[in-house]
């Protein structure tokens, strides 16, 4: 066995760091900054894996796509989609606060689950869409592995640079203003739902991003790829534990639970079936107790936001107020 071949499962966990990196950073766009609690992930998600495996696959008889497009266009076309589809989502449902938020999000997501799973003339029914282009599929397996995990790695960090330009700019301390107090930027003439619309569009497209490499790294989708729990639910986990409002904290939120997450499955798998199974339920409560003693030890993640003179000056006076209450 070659060098390369024993690094095939590593860069198959980097590729997903880097899948689910496009995502934790969608979301942290619309929940560190926007204060947005969109729990409907998975549904953009799937957006964006489906746009790019319609464009980009070939023809299917009884079925939309075929269009046979380069790579490019389709993940292109996924981050458009995605951020079309979110336009009337958050025009209806910004109005919304909160849990109230979430929940309406949640059955978003569900509803595109249920158009995946059940229109084939769209997205193939239950057996989904394949035969989707992969970028450099004409190498060698382990080559080909090492250089998706290059692009994968490069988009990524595009599109963090990005995202981190923008949060320092003027947008970005409008966006945590506004999260901070609503009432105050609207006084200051602020215009709270456009903004609000603009955070909720953008998170969306970088969701979609996720979804279209994840399809292209599969060379298909499925509904069964449209899992709340592994789409939508632990990429909170790994914002929250990160440290939401920080982009490199929703990253490292994103190796540590993808790492520990992955970790568990291996070693569950090695265990005989009967075991193997009521195993699994194992990794969902070690995720969760991680959760916890993250919250209860760092209640601002592992990588809190970097606070700003002001709100530094803010949280001194809270503090002192709280230690004289």
């Amino acid at each position: 066995m070659d060098l390369l071949s024993t690094l095939n499962y590593p860069v198959y966990l980097a590729i997903f760091i880097c899948i689910y990196g496009c995502l934790a950073i969608g979301l942290n766009v619309q929940w560190g900054y926007a204060g947005l609690f969109n729990a409907g992930i998975a549904g953009f998600f799937a957006v964006g894996a489906y746009t790019t495996s319609i464009l980009t696959s070939p023809d299917i008889p009884d079925r939309l796509g075929g269009f046979d497009l380069p790579v490019p266009v389709g993940v292109i076309g996924a981050m458009l989609l995605s951020a079309v589809i979110a336009w009337p989502i958050g025009k209806i449902c910004l109005r919304f606060r909160g849990d109230y938020l979430a929940i309406v999000t949640i059955g978003v997501a569900e509803v595109i689950r249920l158009v995946a799973r059940s229109e084939y003339w769209l997205t193939g029914s239950t057996q989904g869409v394949t035969n989707v282009p992969r970028p450099f599929g004409d190498l060698p397996y382990a080559q080909a592995q090492l250089a998706y995990l290059a692009l994968s790695a490069l988009i990524l960090f595009v599109a963090y640079l990005l995202i981190e330009r923008l949060a320092k700019s003027p947008w970005g301390r409008m966006m945590r203003s506004i999260r901070d107090n609503e009432l105050a930027a609207a006084a200051m003439g602020k215009d709270v739902p456009f903004r609000r619309q603009e955070a909720f569009i953008l998170g969306a497209a970088l969701m979609g991003l996720g979804g279209a490499l994840y399809a292209h790294l599969n060379r298909g989708v499925t509904p069964d790829a449209i899992d709340p729990m592994v789409s939508s639910f632990l990429i909170w986990i790994m914002v929250i534990l990160g440290g939401s409002g920080n982009n490199r904290g929703a990253i490292l939120g994103v190796v540590v639970v993808w790492v520990i997450w992955s970790a568990s499955e291996f070693i569950t798998d090695l265990l005989p079936t009967a075991v193997a199974l009521q195993a699994k339920y194992a990794r969902i409560f070690l995720i969760g107790l991680l959760l916890q003693l993250v919250l209860h030890f760092r209640p601002e993640g592992i990588l809190p936001e970097p606070l700003s003179k002001v709100r530094l000056k803010k949280k001194e006076l809270r503090e002192a107020k709280e230690e004289h209450a």
